[in-house]
């Protein structure tokens, strides 16, 4: 076989056997992953910040409710997922913020 016919391939490992293989673009093109960091406090849905109920330093409480997001007119209550320091406040009232976006920072 000639040399030509396996330029653009890559190995690929799948349990163990290595294929040669061409990557597509949306593969290639991918967000690569990224292991969730349990200190972040992320927006699950698009929306706009109400109220936000802590202040950095305070001590909050696993179940406590940290602040009021406005999605698909809905109230969605944010709570602390773990017991914990607010480090960094990252959107303030009346923020419109994406799907994702960081909102708190956690210690």
């Amino acid at each position: 076989m000639s040399k030509k016919k396996f330029e653009g391939l890559v190995d690929f490992t799948v349990h163990s056997l290595k294929y040669k293989t061409q990557l597509t673009k949306k593969f290639i093109n991918r967000k690569p992953y990224e292991a969730p960091n349990f200190n972040h406090v992320k927006s699950l849905i698009p929306g706009t910040v109400v109220e936000i109920f802590v202040k950095v330093g305070d001590h909050v409480k696993a179940g406590e409710s940290i602040m009021l997001l406005e999605a698909m007119k809905m109230m969605n209550q944010i709570t602390m997922p773990h017991d914990g320091k607010i480090k960094a406040i990252h959107v303030k009232q009346g923020d419109r913020i994406p799907k994702h976006q960081l909102m708190i920072e956690l210690e």
